[in-house]
């Protein structure tokens, strides 16, 4: 890893891998309300563990359909949307002990650190950073950190689409800052029958169509439902990412000192 990809989740598998990637996973009880804002939410609100710890895999494959495989742990401290998360990697050798720090809090600015076993540093990852690519899948910084409700704006689009057998409500997404974002809007399919993100449309500033997220797969965990494979796609560059979530544990009592930028060099890696 020679990039900032050394480094690349945001928006999570959450993203993601860490925060986002959480966002994109989770899922609600079945509920009949329309408000845009409320349908989303009910993805944060369901989990009400406190810590989580995950064993995922991300499959990367290049336009060619060449796969290259990178296994990860992901951990969560606190609720979604309002919470530390950290994605730390632990296979192939090359990038083992490359750990990506997310804080997400309502109402302050998300910041992130990367630590880099090769460097033996810790370092911010900068706004202008978020937009690349994370550990060279096709999520980036911002895919894999997790989003909070407040920092966007909602409008239902439609409520009759079907996905994988699933009615869907299509849900807009804009940020309210939108120096913060690398997307001018997001467009999410959310099942109505068991409410959770199956799909999901990310456009730029140019409003050009950059990344489509579908989810598949369900499991539900301690109470709690999740997709266990996701799948990110580049349009573009036509390169695809699968994530693979193999194990999901809930109320591990996770210890709050690993989730401090000081001690990432620290953090477990099996």
């Amino acid at each position: 890893m020679n990039s900032p990809a050394s480094r690349g989740v945001v928006g999570i598998m959450k993203v993601l891998l860490a925060s986002a990637i959480l966002f994109f996973l989770m899922t609600t009880p079945a509920f009949t309300d329309s408000d845009p804002r409320k349908i989303l939410g009910g993805v944060y609100e369901q989990d009400t563990s406190r810590d989580t710890a995950m064993r995922a895999v991300f499959d990367i494959f290049d336009r060619d359909g060449h796969k290259t495989t990178k296994k990860f742990m992901l951990f969560r401290l606190g609720s979604p949307g309002d919470s530390k998360t950290l994605v730390r990697f632990i296979g192939p050798a090359e990038i083992r002990g490359v750990t990506l720090l997310s804080y997400n809090h309502r109402g302050d600015t998300d910041r992130q650190w990367l630590y880099i076993p090769a460097t033996q540093r810790t370092r911010s990852v900068t706004p202008r950073e978020r937009s690349e690519k994370f550990a060279g899948t096709d999520f980036t910084y911002e895919d894999v950190k997790e989003r909070v409700l407040d920092d966007f704006n909602y409008r239902l689009l439609g409520d009759n689409e079907m996905i994988d057998g699933h009615k869907t409500y299509k849900v807009e997404a804009k940020p309210v800052d939108a120096s913060r974002s690398q997307y001018r809007y997001i467009y999410y399919w959310v099942a109505q029958n068991v409410p959770v993100i199956v799909h999901a449309e990310m456009y730029d500033r140019d409003g050009k169509l950059v990344r489509e997220l579908h989810a598949s797969a369900l499991k539900k965990v301690s109470g709690i439902w999740g997709a266990r494979h996701v799948e990110m796609l580049s349009v573009e560059g036509r390169t695809r990412t699968v994530l693979t979530i193999d194990e999901a544990k809930f109320n591990q009592h996770l210890d709050e000192k690993l989730f401090s930028p000081e001690s990432l060099e620290n953090t477990p890696s099996h």
